[in-house]
């Protein structure tokens, strides 16, 4: 057997080398090498497509009369050629919390309840006056040692109460709070401009 780029043809987009030994096209004894999708009535509806292989010059005639609106009607054909065919489908929202939603429970079976026990564990607590928190918004919360429902007055309690413990001047001059001290300068910085403590 000659190597590819000997053979006529090779250079081809689509040619798979001995996907068939005989093109599927009435009479011709080349091989067949480029796929051609099935006949319509020979698909089943839940199986994968079951290729039609043909020689270059037999799949270039087979294209060349091929029709994808064949079998449809004016109203399927005019649907498949708006701008926005096949952007009808729901997609998930992009999530506002920082963490994906949980998947609608009825669209589909868990009867061992492994999805749903997984987003039970991952999904964080939603605040009670629904505003949104990030992920470092919790983060920063954690780090006051404060719950998802604080409020901006509890959050500057805190924050002052943490200064207080911190801040050198409070403990004698000793300086060594000060990294714990800043991360806490930080989180009340962020959290203060937060959607959730506007």
């Amino acid at each position: 057997m000659r190597p590819p780029k000997d053979r006529p043809n090779a250079r081809f987009h689509g040619r798979v080398e001995g996907a068939a030994d005989r093109c599927a096209w009435p009479g011709c004894a080349e091989a067949g090498e480029f796929r051609a999708p099935p006949s319509g009535d020979s698909r089943a509806p839940d199986a994968p497509p079951e290729w039609r292989w043909f020689c270059l010059d037999h799949v270039r005639e087979f294209n060349s009369g091929y029709n994808f609106f064949s079998g449809m009607s004016t109203e399927e054909i005019e649907a498949a050629q708006r701008p926005y065919a096949g952007w009808e489908r729901e997609t998930r929202a992009f999530a506002h919390t920082g963490a994906d939603r949980p998947p609608r429970w009825d669209d589909f079976s868990d009867p061992l309840d492994a999805i749903s026990a997984r987003f039970r564990q991952a999904a964080p607590k939603p605040r009670d006056d629904g505003k949104p928190l990030s992920g470092e918004n919790r983060r920063d919360l954690d780090t006051l040692g404060l719950e998802a429902n604080a409020d901006r007055h509890g959050l500057r309690k805190r924050y002052t109460e943490l200064v207080r413990r911190y801040h050198p001047d409070h403990n004698g001059g000793d300086r060594s709070h000060e990294a714990r001290l800043q991360k806490v300068i930080d989180a009340y910085q962020r959290l203060r401009k937060a959607p959730a403590f506007a």
